[in-house]
């Protein structure tokens, strides 16, 4: 295994591969049911090939991962040897008590007396404005003075100038989470948020480096892209070799479900260095993210332009949702897709036409007809209709 450091903690070696409890192995699909003895496996493989860092946050599993990485941690005596990482539910927090409230829960849960690496949780506008108004980030310089938090971060969903409007707003950040792959160069903070945040000094994580598993099951026109260098690697590893390249990334976290997995994924890990990727090798992953784009039905860059949106439609979020489901013809997304906005009141069904959105877009995309197509596809997926 290899390990890099973040600049502000030089002081601290984190394994570039880290360890995302988000997608442990489950009982019967049910995901807040964690199967425990397999998880325990990945677990062990994990740490006995010199992963250190391990990353949980109290929603995962239903509010399960935190009670289970806490558990197994203390089994197997792994604390002392093992930086560990959680973040504050934000979205819960309703006034500046409730932030101890929550950290104070996540102790008792992870069985330890601090957390190293402390992030709040899916930062974007709203939620900053939040963080600012009850005091969270003096409370979690208390909190760290206490020694109950160790280093204090943030992850990011939100646009990218959002993310720098967040990296300028407090001195005192030391790491930051962002999404990153081959394919959301652009999507979200990005290559340019990645970029932004090392000049400042902060370390960066990178989580979806696969896109949820998706880039590990390229479309045949992606696939060729990479076959064509002549390089007999997998998906998965073309993709982690992606941002194992590059400096400015501490690690990379891989929500891992298998002990086959762990191992192949920790072999990449100890195998790829910083700054070796040839021109060839640059221009299959440009080729092979141009190939999934042009699979994908809406031209959306998820520039959040189009947003507020008077009903609250979830525009941007809602197409990026649809070009998945298409592209990498992933069924599943229509699960995510009801629970996550249908249900909330702000799926594409809430649209009504209004018409507020059509000017901002700079892509010029037919925003009423596509949330249409985008409903009709997501729910017809959802109840297996293929028609």
């Amino acid at each position: 295994m290899q390990y890099r450091g973040f600049p502000k903690i030089p002081n601290k070696s984190i394994s570039v591969l880290g360890l995302g409890m988000m997608r442990l192995p489950v009982v019967g699909g049910e995901g807040s049911k964690i199967d425990e003895d397999a998880a325990e496996q990945v677990f062990l493989t994990a740490v006995e090939g010199g992963i250190n860092y391990i990353d949980t946050a109290y929603p995962y599993h239903g509010g399960h991962s935190e009670g289970f990485t806490g558990k197994v941690i203390q089994k197997h005596k792994r604390r002392d040897s093992l930086y560990l990482a959680t973040k504050s539910p934000i979205w819960l927090v309703q006034e500046a008590r409730d932030w101890d409230r929550y950290l104070n829960e996540q102790l008792e849960r992870l069985r330890t007396d601090h957390v190293d690496f402390y992030l709040f949780h899916a930062m974007n506008q709203e939620r900053w404005e939040k963080l600012l108004r009850l005091g969270g980030l003096e409370w979690a310089e208390r909190a760290r003075r206490e020694g109950r938090i160790r280093h204090i971060g943030f992850s990011f969903h939100d646009r990218y100038e959002v993310f720098k409007t967040i990296v300028d707003g407090y001195e005192g950040w030391e790491f930051c989470q962002i999404q990153l792959n081959y394919l959301d160069t652009e999507y979200q903070a990005g290559l340019a948020g990645l970029h932004y945040a090392a000049q400042r000094n902060i370390g960066v994580i990178i989580m979806e480096g696969l896109r949820g598993g998706a880039l590990a099951r390229l479309p045949a026109e992606a696939a060729a892209c990479f076959e064509r260098t002549g390089q007999s690697r997998s998906a998965v590893e073309w993709g982690f070799r992606f941002l194992f390249d590059m400096p400015e990334v501490v690690t990379v976290l891989s929500g891992m479900g298998t002990v086959e997995q762990v191992k192949e994924n920790c072999r990449v890990a100890e195998e790829a260095r910083p700054l070796i990727l040839s021109e060839e090798e640059k221009k299959a992953y440009a080729a092979a993210a141009q190939a999934i784009r042009a699979r994908m039905p809406v031209p959306c860059t998820s520039c959040g332009y189009c947003r507020p949106c008077p009903q609250n439609v979830a525009i941007n979020e809602i197409f990026g949702i649809y070009n998945s489901a298409v592209a990498f013809e992933q069924p599943g997304e229509a699960l995510w897709y009801k629970k996550a906005y249908v249900d909330a009141g702000t799926g594409a069904d809430a649209c009504v036409a209004c018409g507020a959105c059509l000017p901002k877009c700079p892509q010029g995309i037919d925003i009423i007809t596509q949330l249409q197509n985008a409903h009709q596809y997501l729910m017809k997926a959802l109840t297996g209709d293929k028609g």
